[in-house]
């Protein structure tokens, strides 16, 4: 069962996805919001939403939404498909962890093709565990999984993990962790190791986390980061 969420201002947006993805013939549960706030005081578990960037005015957009659900902290990590009619927004859609990009009015062989990517995806996790880290501080083991560290900082010989519940130091070399973390890490500065999928920005001399810190990137690094979150990017939204 693929728990489904559509969250789109108008109703027959949502009524043409909802047709769609009954037509793909895979047992579903779908739930469908008018906005942002609506799929947000909900709280259930989400495996796929499609989701409007351009929601109501009155509330956070679709992107906005994105983010939060991102940053939530949440164990599952919904795979996020925007369904819209702007296709300027396409590498802001990445930029979020976005699986994939569908403009209006969705074509339904294409749909399909996404949906079937999205569900394999989905199924595929389920069989893999979450990746973690383990490391020892003071004879005590501690497992992490990746996907709750925004980034990790080399402090006097100690690794300091920016955690989305805190922070964990520990004795450790940054470089034998992003040789261990693999490419869903990226050593933008001697001090940082920064979670790609928490990069919401950057510029020559720093990127932005989503969680609004903001980490010096050495002039030396620029070019090959540019290019490793860009596939990063790529990968995630399954191109």
């Amino acid at each position: 069962m693929i728990r489904i969420a559509i969250c789109d201002d108008e109703a027959p947006a949502r009524a043409c996805l909802a047709s769609l993805i009954r037509a793909q013939g895979r047992p579903c549960e779908v739930a469908e919001y008018a906005s942002a706030g609506d799929c947000l005081a909900d709280r259930r578990e989400i495996d796929l939403l499609f989701l409007d960037i351009a929601l109501n005015a009155a509330g956070p957009d679709g992107m906005a939404l994105a983010r939060q659900i991102r940053e939530g902290g949440h164990a599952a990590r919904p795979v996020i498909i925007f369904v819209t009619g702007y296709e300027r927004y396409v590498f802001d859609a990445f930029d979020v962890g976005a699986f994939q990009y569908l403009l209006k009015p969705v074509d339904e062989e294409k749909f399909a093709q996404v949906f079937a990517r999205a569900a394999a995806q989905l199924e595929a996790g389920r069989d893999t565990p979450a990746r973690t880290l383990t490391l020892q501080s003071a004879g005590v083991s501690r497992t992490v999984p990746l996907d709750s560290i925004y980034y990790i900082e080399s402090s006097n010989h100690k690794v300091v993990l920016r955690l989305k519940d805190g922070e964990f130091s520990c004795y450790a070399k940054i470089r034998d962790l992003e040789a261990e973390l693999g490419d869903q890490f990226f050593r933008v500065h001697k001090g940082y190791l920064v979670n790609l999928a928490y990069v919401e920005g950057y510029g020559k001399t720093e990127v932005t986390l989503t969680n609004g810190e903001k980490l010096l990137i050495s002039k030396y690094k620029y070019q090959d980061f540019v290019k490793t979150y860009l596939r990063f990017l790529k990968r995630g939204a399954g191109l």
